[in-house]
């Protein structure tokens, strides 16, 4: 009869691998089961073009990650992560050629939008700057999980982070400027009027102030790995190509942690309709290319920067984040790009480079959407389709078949429309646990959301290691 684990990780995403390490840190017996052939989940790096043209096919920059409470209480560069810095974290450029630009400085920044906004925008995030730290802890969190660390900053920053980044956005008297955050806020992959975008539009803005918009050498497959490491060094174990269709298919343990969608935890765990109301949101359409050289863009700083957003008012953007959410065709994309090969000569052959390319479209949509995401990036970098050797297409259905936990493509594992970016997958005070009392889940589904960070992860651990240590008394 196999032994009784402390815990079993259902997933290998970056909050399975957090939970897992976590776990295992504190003395406790941890196994991960993924059903894919490598760890990583949306923290992947594969060849999906060309030989030795090495791509991310989820996430590829990692703001939060580098700044995250959870990671940096471990030693991931022991295990081979090293964090790689572009000159800007990025360019957002108009048809004159020109760009705003989200800087290390805040200066450099603030310059950017031009003399009318430079001095609001020096307004808007001179009380937080230099707080990370404590802004990362007290939002990257569930909010009713006790009190802030810093309760007047927290104070201030809900003020502002509780807005539409269309109001926040009227502060400002020039484009440039309410592009640059209508951009940032596009991350949320949802209508940029809804509650809370301002928060996530600044939170963006002060991890590149604070931390910078790094790119792991190697790919994001190295942050993955260096995870790997870490929970194997504590006498974890990683079992790859397992899929999970039933807790019966696990070995015995006293809890079961799921880095997977609700609803496939509730399928696999019989746990019934209990996440029948969960909402998924609107998906994307991503293409990664193999190139000839770099993006031929007008704007110099979009060829200095690591990643460069396309869209160049903020209306615009906001049409397409609607178009996306109302099931409507793409048809000006909002355009998030990332070019990670200017900075890491790892990931082309000498002379090449990578580059993806992703706008918003609805959930489960089945068209081809390259053309006019090619029509949007010729805009600002004429002559970039005859540097394309090939290109690999996903749109949702292949998102969801390469990650089940993106259903319908959702990247995000649930909206994050209104109070969903609060309340997911739904209202609980504690909402990695379930109606199982060994049941948890940890995946983006649950607060703080989408991103990799480890943060759902970090707080499923917890909510693990205190029911444990409390039936062992």
């Amino acid at each position: 009869m196999p032994r009784m684990l402390d815990a079993v990780v259902i997933g290998a995403g970056p909050n399975g691998l957090t939970a897992a390490v976590e776990l295992a840190r504190r003395g406790m017996s941890v196994e991960i089961f993924e059903a894919r052939d490598t760890v990583g989940g949306g923290a992947r790096t594969e060849e999906l073009t060309l030989p030795g043209f090495r791509h991310d096919p989820c996430s590829a920059v990692h703001p939060l990650a580098i700044g995250s409470p959870a990671f940096r209480t471990m030693p991931l560069e022991r295990y081979g992560l090293e964090w790689l810095h572009p000159d800007l974290p990025m360019a957002h450029p108009f048809p004159d050629g020109t760009a705003g630009v989200l800087a290390h400085s805040v200066g450099e920044t603030a310059m950017s939008f031009g003399p009318r906004d430079a001095g609001t925008y020096r307004r808007l995030v001179a009380p937080f700057v230099g707080k990370w730290d404590a802004l990362s802890r007290d939002f990257l969190r569930t909010q009713w999980l006790g009190l802030p660390g810093d309760p007047v900053t927290y104070a201030r920053f809900g003020l502002v982070a509780m807005q539409p980044v269309t109001l926040l956005n009227r502060r400002f008297q020039d484009e440039k400027a309410r592009a640059l955050l209508a951009g940032l806020a596009a991350h949320a992959i949802a209508p940029l009027r809804g509650f809370g975008t301002s928060g996530l539009a600044l939170m963006f803005a002060l991890a590149a102030h604070a931390n910078g918009w790094p790119v792991p050498r190697g790919g994001s497959q190295a942050l993955s790995d260096a995870l790997a490491g870490l929970l194997r060094a504590h006498g974890g174990a990683v079992h790859t190509d397992f899929e999970v269709k039933r807790l019966d298919d696990l070995p015995p343990a006293r809890a079961y942690i799921f880095d997977t969608s609700p609803t496939a935890l509730a399928r696999i765990a019989r746990l019934g309709n209990a996440y029948r109301d969960v909402r998924y949101g609107p998906s994307v359409f991503k293409i990664d290319y193999a190139l000839d050289g770099p993006v031929p863009w007008t704007a110099k700083d979009a060829q200095r920067a690591g990643t460069v957003h396309i869209g160049p008012t903020s209306a615009e953007i906001s049409a397409a984040l609607d178009a996306a959410s109302e099931g409507r065709d793409p048809s000006v994309p909002f355009l998030i790009t990332a070019q990670p090969s200017t900075i890491d000569p790892t990931r082309a052959p000498e002379g090449k480079h990578t580059f993806w390319a992703y706008g918003h479209v609805p959930n489960g949509w089945d068209g081809d959407a390259t053309d006019v995401v090619e029509r949007q990036i010729e805009r600002f970098a004429p002559g970039f389709r005859d540097r394309v050797l090939a290109r690999a297409v996903a749109g949702p259905p292949q998102l969801a078949a390469r990650n089940a936990n993106y259903v319908g493509g959702d990247t995000a594992t649930g909206s994050a429309a209104g109070l969903r970016l609060l309340i997911r997958p739904k209202l609980a005070r504690v909402p990695y646990q379930t109606a199982h009392p060994a049941v948890y889940l940890c995946s983006q589904a649950t607060p703080p959301g989408p991103g990799v960070h480890g943060m759902s992860g970090h707080y499923a651990a917890k909510a693990v290691w205190r029911r444990l240590r409390a039936r062992r008394r």
